[in-house]
């Protein structure tokens, strides 16, 4: 069957997922990580997208972005690193051959507590894949700056979910740390999954009713699980 066409909608995020060729590893050195990273702060600078959320794992990447002006930065923000970071690889790593496999995953999230669900799911990816016992521990992802332990903020972007949490930083940092290892409702992260995997909506019924609306075509995915609960 043929592939459906992309189509990216301005100033709605985007949960995306790319991952290692066959799932085997891209990062084979802590330069690697560090590395990537700065491809991230050129594709913000020449394809700007608000990045929500980050996770570099040891076999894929996970994004929360948001193209605000153009549908297509977004596409084109991925693409720079993906190609840029492949070279690096192998080069520096003397191996030939595909680092990706196939084009990357990409599910529309709303911007309710359907984002700060998403914005958990990318960064406890560490814990669940039993790393680390706790987020804080894991250098690649975005939940260090969210917490302040690190407050380098040139790559992230708060996003309105997260600002929402306090009335300034300190008081943000400290709400989303405790919110972030509340219980998880029952069906969350496979609702997340499934809909990045089949570049479903992840929201509400309105949500997606406006974005098929707006492209034409169904967004559903089968078995997609509770809702998310309501509650911050």
């Amino acid at each position: 069957m043929p592939r459906v066409a992309r189509s990216i909608i301005p100033d709605i995020p985007y949960h995306i997922i790319h991952r290692g060729n066959n799932r085997q590893k891209i990062f084979f050195s802590e330069g690697d990580y560090s590395y990537f990273l700065s491809l991230m702060n050129e594709a913000k600078k020449k394809h700007y997208c608000k990045i929500y959320s980050y996770v570099l794992m040891p076999n894929h990447i996970h994004f929360l972005l948001e193209s605000p002006q153009y549908s297509k930065n977004l596409a084109k923000f991925v693409k720079l690193i993906a190609q840029k970071y492949a070279q690096y690889i192998n080069a520096s790593h003397k191996r030939t051959g595909t680092l990706w496999e196939g084009r990357f995953k990409s599910s529309p999230v709303s911007k309710d507590n359907y984002l700060l669900a998403c914005n958990r799911y990318i960064e406890l990816n560490p814990v669940r894949a039993k790393i680390i016992k706790d987020p804080k521990d894991y250098k690649w992802s975005s939940y260090r700056f969210k917490t302040g332990q690190n407050d380098t903020y040139l790559l992230l972007d708060r996003d309105p979910l997260y600002i929402d949490m306090g009335k300034d930083d300190a008081q943000r940092q400290a709400n989303y740390k405790k919110w972030i290892m509340e219980n998880i409702p029952q069906g969350e992260w496979d609702f997340i999954r499934k809909a990045a995997n089949k570049g479903a909506v992840f929201g509400d019924i309105r949500f997606k009713e406006k974005l098929e609306k707006l492209l034409g075509r169904r967004l559903d995915i089968r078995n997609r699980g509770r809702p998310v609960n309501n509650k911050k």
